[in-house]
C-alpha cells in the first residue's frame, strides 16, 4: 500500500465517522439543545487533546494567532451557526443539498489562494457527478424544493466557510505538531462560541449529563468525532491537498444514509442507491491520478 492509499484510506476512515455522527445527534436531541451539544462536544475534545499532548508552544506572533483563530471561528463556531439556523429556517433537504457544494466552493479558493491545487475538468466532472448523487441520497425519492432565501442563504455560507476554514488549515500545516494545531484550533472555536451561548438555547444545567447514554454519544462525539477525525483531516489536507480532501465529503450523506438504516431502521430507496453510486463515481473521477 502506497502513502496516498493510506491517506485516502484515513479520509474514507473519518468520512464513515463523521457520516455517523448525524445519527448520534438525532438521539441527542431528546435531551439537549444543538448548541448544548456543540459546546459539550468541542470542550471534551479539547480536553482530550490536552491529555494526548500536554506541552505549551508560545504563541507565534500575531499573524499565525490571527490564522489559529480564524481556522477555528470558520471551521467551528461560524460553521456550526449557519448550519444550525439554516436548519430552521428552510428544509432539512435544501441544506443538505447545499452543504454538498463545499467541496466546489474549495476547489474555487484553493484555485485563487494556493499556489498547487487548481480546478481542471477532471475535478469538474467528479464535482458534477458526485453532486447529482448527493441530490438523490438526500432527496431520495422525494423531491420538495421550496426556496427559503434567508435559510438557504445560510446554508451556502455554511459551505463557504468549511472552505475556508479548509484553506486555512492547509495554510497552517507543518507549523507545530498536529495535535497541538488542533487542540488550537478548537481553543478558538469555544472561545468564539462563548458569545453565542447567551442568545441561544443553552441551559447552563449539567444534570442531564448524570444520564449513561448521553455521556456515551457526547464521549464519541467530542472524542472519536472531533478530537481525533478533526486531528487526521487536517493531517490528510497537509499530505493530499484541500480539494482532493474535501471530494470525501460528498460521501457523507450515503454514510449517514446507511447508518440510518442499519440504527435507526430507516428505509432506503432506489433512488438512494442510485445517488450512492454517483457519489462513488464522482469521488473517484476527482481522487483519481
Amino acid at each position: 500500500m502506497n502513502t496516498r492509499t493510506l491517506y485516502y484510506g484515513i479520509a474514507l476512515f473519518v468520512i464513515c465517522v463523521w457520516g455517523t455522527t448525524f445519527v448520534s445527534t438525532k438521539i441527542l436531541l431528546d435531551a439537549l439543545s444543538p448548541v448544548e451539544i456543540m459546546f459539550y462536544r468541542y470542550c471534551i475534545a479539547y480536553a482530550a487533546l490536552w491529555v494526548a499532548y500536554p506541552r505549551r508552544h508560545a504563541p507565534g506572533g500575531l499573524r499565525e494567532e490571527s490564522l489559529f483563530a480564524a481556522a477555528g471561528f470558520f471551521g467551528g463556531t461560524l460553521y456550526f451557526l449557519t448550519e444550525n439556523y439554516a436548519l430552521q429556517c428552510t428544509l432539512v433537504s435544501n441544506v443538505g443539498l447545499l452543504l454538498a457544494t463545499a467541496p466546489i466552493l474549495t476547489a474555487v479558493a484553493a484555485h485563487f489562494f494556493t499556489g498547487n491545487e487548481k480546478l481542471n475538468k477532471r475535478l469538474g466532472l467528479g464535482f458534477a457527478v458526485a453532486f447529482v448523487g448527493a441530490f438523490f441520497v438526500i432527496f431520495n425519492g422525494r423531491f420538495i424544493l421550496k426556496l427559503n432565501p434567508l435559510g438557504d442563504f445560510l446554508a451556502v455560507a455554511a459551505a463557504c466557510s468549511w472552505a475556508v476554514y479548509s484553506i486555512l488549515i492547509k495554510k497552517i500545516g507543518g507549523m507545530y505538531n498536529g495535535i497541538h494545531v488542533t487542540r488550537k484550533v478548537f481553543f478558538y472555536s469555544i472561545l468564539t462560541m462563548l458569545p453565542a451561548l447567551f442568545f441561544m438555547d443553552f441551559r447552563w444545567d449539567i444534570t442531564v449529563l448524570h444520564d449513561a447514554k448521553i455521556i456515551a454519544h457526547l464521549l464519541f462525539l467530542g472524542i472519536l468525532a472531533s478530537s481525533i477525525c478533526f486531528l487526521l483531516w487536517s493531517k490528510v489536507i497537509w499530505k493530499l491537498g484541500a480539494v482532493t480532501v474535501n471530494n470525501f465529503i460528498y460521501l457523507i450523506p450515503l454514510i449517514t444514509m446507511i447508518a440510518s438504516v442499519v440504527i435507526l431502521s430507516e428505509k432506503i430507496t432506489v433512488f438512494a442507491i442510485l445517488g450512492g453510486v454517483c457519489i462513488v463515481a464522482g469521488v473517484a473521477i476527482s481522487t483519481r491520478r
